[in-house]
Formats: structure tokens, sequence, C-alpha cells
């Protein structure tokens, strides 16, 4: 295993013989490479913005239109208000060029204008949100007003191929809602769960506030919203993630599984190499913006902006507040194994490296037998702990020598491997095995994950894999896209039949480089034991179940004509009512990608009309028919409580920018205080899947991936992922505390099956009530 190179790649010194002149060539042309290649980039993302900021225009029409020009002068033609006319009376002669350069500024002139005016026409026309109200499905009717606006749309984005930016110039701002529209949501909001005094309180404050400091902060608001991109966005990145003090592992990070179904290879060093590739081609397809922006309804484009930090990211610990640094080049990985850390160059001469020669440096680090340094095996735990601990050691002890180079070389690197020395993943006959995936993701040891980049990808000794990810960089469905892109392409590539990589090696990459560290100082051990201790803690303390639902999915929700994501969160309200025998302030996160900047926003999915549907499953003497009126009526209330969120007009981001505002004038609002003192008890998200056309369940059934999941937010409550893949299966990932004596995971899945099954057997026999139009006793 090659260690780090002595030698520099420069130095001199002066001795009695003259000018002693030292260099390694091999360092100088790494040095040499590194610098051609961000050249390049830097070239690439000058041509891409300005082909970004003429868009919906192209760049050829200016050409077109000069040529045009020059044609119809040359020719006689009488061109519109005499402007190449106009423009040759004051260009310094009269010469033929003079008269081709004036109609190149004329055609330049007329060019900007239209381009502005498409651009301006193209962002008033996505400021309308009325399209996500029309109904959908066969026979509905779509309104004449949305009808022109689908026409113009494509016609304006149509006949340019957009890149990844493309549209950021042409996305609206977040919109700013009016305290009194929101107070209204609020209270509608809340009244499911107050009992009458309680809601005539609230309500009280609700008013007190809206006629008194409500005003003031608003206005604070206005100003903010037309002077930044968003008007949320850089407040919820600080606040709710940079300056948390506790520890990212399970509190605040995030994880995602393998394509369970799927056995590719059962060697780990293979399956990471095809992996670690897939995920540089896709950095590659980001920086070069080659990377088409998603859009709904295949014309709505959703904000790119998250994608600039998905690489060379990390969050970098501060005594008060965390830091987000991004560097624009990274041309390594950093390789934890057995206790010991790697750098590992995947470019040679320029290029990316194979999948066969990635393989080939990942065995390598496999046969290494040395054993770690003094208190390297558990240094990742820092990591895991306190963020503001992590940052005074980091300080102190990382700020010289060899742990600083390594602690950057982490840091710079564009994303961070484990290769794991256990065996998980998920057994058919063995349920049990997919809790421990999920357990291994989420957490690890508490130390085998360097919890502040911006993901790690963890791979199992029998070939699984999956990810940690840090979640103030971006939200789930940006990794969710590097997911779907990784599995679909792994597909394409494919493995030998004796499960290594295919292609062959014309040269030897090169060889990994062990990092190196100097740790054995009895106040970094000391910090190292300290976070470990509190990494271990909260660990152990997780609870979490992971159900693959098979008897139903996507197939039979289109059939009962419910949106899949609603029927999901009233399957959860009733699960939880049941299990804890009350309703509680439920979370869902929803996207807002519509708006630029835009990251997400609150669905309450507890709803009146959700408690009324559940107190009639409850309700032995409702009828059938009672039953799904009220589940008909629920599901679209909470559709449309989806449908505002992401349209802007969601509750709980203005309410937090409010309080934000309010802090920062050092007002005390009690209403204010209310709100942020309530807890979500349950926390839900649903894990997107099909962001592209990429994945193709037709062609490869297994190709179904268990989604992912996250910690519970509340210590007496539960975080609940999902994900619908196919037409029958639905996966949950459900997570609380073991110390809470009022939660169990255990059981809260087990209620989710329950319920599942029952509203089956609801609509089916409402679907025979109405073919026999005969009552049908519960």
């Amino acid at each position: 295993m090659a260690e780090a190179h002595s030698a520099v790649a420069f130095s001199f010194a002066i001795t009695h013989d003259g000018w002693d002149v030292n260099f390694d060539r091999e360092v100088l042309y790494l040095v040499w490479e590194s610098g051609v290649r961000s050249w390049k980039k830097r070239l690439a993302r000058f041509r891409n913005n300005v082909l970004n900021g003429v868009y919906p225009g192209h760049l050829q029409s200016l050409y077109v239109l000069w040529t045009l020009l020059v044609a119809a002068h040359f020719s006689n033609f009488n061109i519109p208000f005499g402007l190449v006319d106009k423009m040759i009376t004051i260009m310094p002669s009269n010469s033929t060029w003079a008269q081709v350069v004036a109609c190149f500024l004329v055609a330049l002139t007329m060019w900007f204008i239209v381009i502005f005016l498409m651009r301006y026409l193209l962002k008033l026309l996505l400021m309308y949100k009325g399209w996500m109200y029309e109904s959908r499905g066969p026979g509905a009717k779509i309104s004449l007003k949305t009808k022109l606006w689908v026409s113009v749309v494509k016609v304006l984005s149509g006949w340019n191929k957009p890149k990844l930016y493309s549209f950021q110039g042409s996305l609206p701002r977040l919109p700013l809602p009016a305290v009194e529209d929101t107070m209204n949501r609020y209270l509608l909001s809340v009244r499911p769960l107050l009992d009458n005094d309680n809601y005539k309180r609230v309500e009280k404050l609700a008013v007190e506030f809206k006629t008194k400091i409500a005003v003031k902060l608003q206005r604070y608001l206005i100003l903010k919203s037309w002077w930044s991109s968003n008007y949320v966005s850089d407040w919820w990145e600080e606040y709710v993630y940079l300056k948390g003090r506790s520890p990212l592992m399970v509190n605040s990070n995030f994880y995602g599984t393998d394509a369970i179904l799927l056995r590719p290879t059962q060697i780990q060093a293979a399956r990471a190499g095809v992996i670690i590739h897939l995920c540089l081609k896709f950095r590659r397809l980001i920086d070069s913006q080659e990377l088409e922006p998603i859009m709904l309804q295949n014309m709505v484009p959703l904000c790119s902006w998250q994608y600039e930090r998905l690489f060379n990211t990390v969050r970098a610990p501060g005594i008060e507040t965390d830091k987000l640094v991004h560097y624009q080049d990274s041309s390594h990985i950093v390789v934890y194994h057995k206790g010991k850390y790697f750098k590992v160059l995947v470019y040679l001469r320029g290029r990316l490296l194979k999948p066969a020669e990635i393989q080939v440096q990942i065995q390598q680090i496999l046969d290494d037998k040395s054993e770690p340094a003094i208190g390297e095996e558990k240094l990742a735990a820092l990591t895991a702990g306190e963020r503001t601990h992590w940052a005074q050691i980091r300080q102190t002890m990382f700020n010289r020598g060899h742990n600083r180079t390594s602690l950057h070389c982490i840091e710079r690197a564009a994303f961070t491997v484990s290769l794991d020395d256990m065996e998980y993943g998920y057994d058919e006959t063995d349920p049990k095995k997919l809790d421990e995936f999920g357990h291994v993701l989420l957490h690890g040891k508490g130390y085998d994950r360097w919890f502040d980049k911006s993901f790690n990808l963890c791979f199992s000794t029998n070939g699984f894999v999956g990810f940690n990810a840090e979640h103030s960089w971006a939200d789930a469905p940006v990794m969710g896209h590097l997911w779907e892109y990784v599995i679909w392409s792994e597909l394409e590539i494919g493995y030998q039949p004796d499960g290594n990589t295919k292609g062959t090696i014309v040269t030897n990459p090169p060889a990994p480089i062990r990092l190196q560290w100097e740790l054995n100082k009895e106040e970094i051990l000391s910090a190292i034991d300290i976070s470990y201790s509190v990494a271990h803690k909260l660990l152990n303390d997780v609870d979490l179940r992971i159900l693959m639902y098979t008897k139903y999915g996507k197939g039979f929700m289109k059939k009962c004509r419910v949106s899949p994501d609603a029927f999901i969160q009233l399957i959860l309200q009733l699960s939880y009512y049941r299990d804890a025998s009350r309703f509680c302030l439920t979370y869902e996160a929803s996207m807002t990608r519509l708006f630029r900047e835009g990251r997400t926003e609150t669905v309450r999915s507890c709803t009146i009309e959700s408690t009324e549907w559940v107190r009639a499953m409850e309700n032995p003497n409702s009828s059938i028919e009672e039953r799904m009126a009220l589940f008909i009526k629920a599901s679209n209330r909470h559709q449309l409580g989806y449908q505002d969120a992401m349209a802007g007009r969601g509750i709980d981001r203005h309410l937090f920018c409010l309080y934000v505002v309010a802090k920062y004038l050092e007002l005390e609002s009690p209403f204010l205080q209310e709100v942020f003192n309530e807890p979500w008890r349950l926390s839900t998200s649903q894990t997107p899947y099909g962001q592209t056309s990429l994945l193709d369940l037709k062609k490869y059934p297994k190709c179904v991936s268990a989604g992912g999941g996250f910690g519970p937010v509340a210590d007496d409550g539960y975080g609940v992922s999902y994900i619908i893949v196919g037409e029958d299966t639905i996966f949950f990932h459900v997570s609380s505390k073991k110390s809470c004596p009022i939660t169990s995971s255990t059981n809260f899945v087990k209620q989710i099956e329950k319920s599942l099954h029952d509203v089956q057997t609801l609509f089916n026999d409402y679907n025979k009530l109405k073919k026999t139009n005969k009552p049908i006793t519960d």
C-alpha cells in the first residue's frame, strides 16, 4: 500500500556547491492536470452561463438575424424604422465592413429585446399555478385558461433543449402570503387538535398578533421578498440546520437504500467500483449542465439550485453556527475501511477512471493489513457528536500538521465511502435484515461515517449499497435523482458472469494513499471518546422498523381514484390514532421548487376532515357509505393542502420567517411562542420515485429501491418515510426512541398493516354495495 509522498513538487536549497534543486515530475504533472481540468470547467461554465442567460432563445438566432439584416441591407430592402441607416450615421466610416458592423449592432439590439421579452413572458407564465388545481384523469375537464397556458409554455420552452440551470432566471420568486390568510389557515389546522377552551385561547392570541406586531413584522418580510431570491431558504438553512447544536447523526442526516431485489454482484470491490464511477459521471453531468432539469407534467421546471452542492461539499462545524463549504472541483474521494482513511485519486491523465480501475483501487484498500493509527478508528465520531464540541477540537487540534492536511483531504473530497466489514441487506426469509440495513445506513457504528460530508456511500461485504446524506445542503429529492441515475445506469453497465466489473485495465490506476494523523494526544483522544459516548447513546436509542407491504400499491390506489399521497397520509392518521388513542400535529414535507431557490413547505396532514374519517372508522355504528364519503372528503382536503403548499400558500414557512424577524427586533409574541412550542409527534415524508424517465419497471421489474428514512423529530413521536414503487409495493420506514415508554415502531408498523387492510376492505365492500345496491353490515 502506497503511503503519502515524502517529496514535494518543487524545492530548492543553497549549498556550498551552489543551488540544489529537487522536483517530483509525477506530482508536478498532477498539478498541471488539475489546473487544465479547472480551466476547462471554467470555460464550460462561462459558455453555459451565456446559453442559460438567453434561454429560451437560441444563441444561433443572433447569427441568423444578423445574416438576414446584412442580406436585406445590401439588397436595398426597407428595414423597419431605418435602424441600419441610422446606425451607419454614427459609424466612423461608410465602408462595407462598417455597414456589416452596423447590421450586427442593430441585430444585437433587436435580439436582446426579443430575448428579454421571451424570458419575461416565460416568468409570467410560470407564476400561474392554476394548472395544479385542475382535475386529472380520464374524462377530466381542463379550463380554457389552462389550455392556453399549456400551449404558450410548450411553444416557448419546447423549441430549445434546456440545460440544468436554463430555467433559473425564469423561475418566479416564492410569493409572500398575507398575514390574515396564514392566520386563517393556521387556526383551521389546529382546530381538530384543541378542545373548545384551548381553541378560543389560541384564536384570541392569533387575533392579538395579527392586529399588533404582525403588521410590522410583515413589512420587513415584504422588503426581504423584494430583495432576495427567496425570502425563506437562507433563514431556513441557517436557523433550522446550521445553527443546530445537536448531533447530525439520527437527528438530521437521512439514508437511502439499495434496489434490494437486485443482486448484480456480491463482490464488494466490484460494486464499489461501478457505483463510485457512476456517481462521478453524474457530477460531470451537473458540471457540464447536460443533466436536464426535472419537469412536472413534462412542462413545468423545478428549481435546480440544490444540485450545485451535491458533490465536493462539507458542513464545517462552528462554535455557534456551522458553515457549508463547497469546493469547485475535487479529483479524489476518501475511503474508510477498518479504522483507516485512504485518499483515492479518481482521475488519470485528465480522464475519469473506469469501474474496473476503481475496483483495483478498492481491492488494494480491502487487502491492506496495516493497523489504524491511535485514535484513527473512531475519529469520525467527532462528526456524530455535539457540534460545538467538534468545532472546538477542530480549531485547536486540527489546525496544523498532518491533522490539518488529512482533514482538508476529507473535506475537499467529492464524497466519502465506507467499506463496511459486515454483511447487511435484504433477505426474503428474514425481514429483520431490512431493519438492520436501515440501522447501518442511518448511523452505522457511530464512528464509521463522516457525517459532515454531503453524502457517504456505504458498501457491505456481500455487495449491498446505500447512502447516508447530510441534510442542510439540499433535500431528499436531489439525492433521489442521483440514486435513480446510479441504479438505472448500473443495470445498463452490468458485470461479468463472475461478478467482477467489465472492461480491461491498460494502465495501473493511482494507488490509494493512506492519510496520516497525529492523534496520540490525551485531549484529542478524550474528545473522540466524549463524542463517541454521545453517538453510542443516541444510536442505541433508535427504534427503527422497515415494512415492505406487497398486498397492493399504486395500482389499487389508482382504481380508487384517490391521490396516492393522500391515501397514505390518511392511513398514517388512522394508524397513529389506533397507536396513541389521540390525534397529533402531523408534518408532511412538500416541495416549493416551483419557485427560485425553493426548498420545502409543511403540509399539516391532521385535518378536520381526516379526524372525522378516523372516528368513523373506529365507530362500529358508522355505515360503509359514510366512511367512504368521509374518506373521499378527507383525501380531497389533503390534496388541496398539498397543492397550496407547493403553490407558496403554506403556513409554517411564513410563520417561521415572522418568528425570525421578531427575534431580530427583540419582540415577544405569545402567539408565535405557542406555534413553535407545538411538537411534531408524527413527522412524515414521501420519498420521490420516478423523477426521471430512466427507471422502467416493465423492463426491470426488480429494480425497486426500498427508499430511505430518518430519525424521529420528537422524543415522544415517530418519523415515518414511505415510498410507493410499482403497482403493488409500498415501503414504510418507521423510527422512534426506545427510551420513550409510549412509542413503539413495531406496534406502529402493525397498525399501518392493519389500517392498509381495513381501507382495502372498505373500498371492496363499497364497490360490492354499489353493484348490489344492498346494505352491508359492518
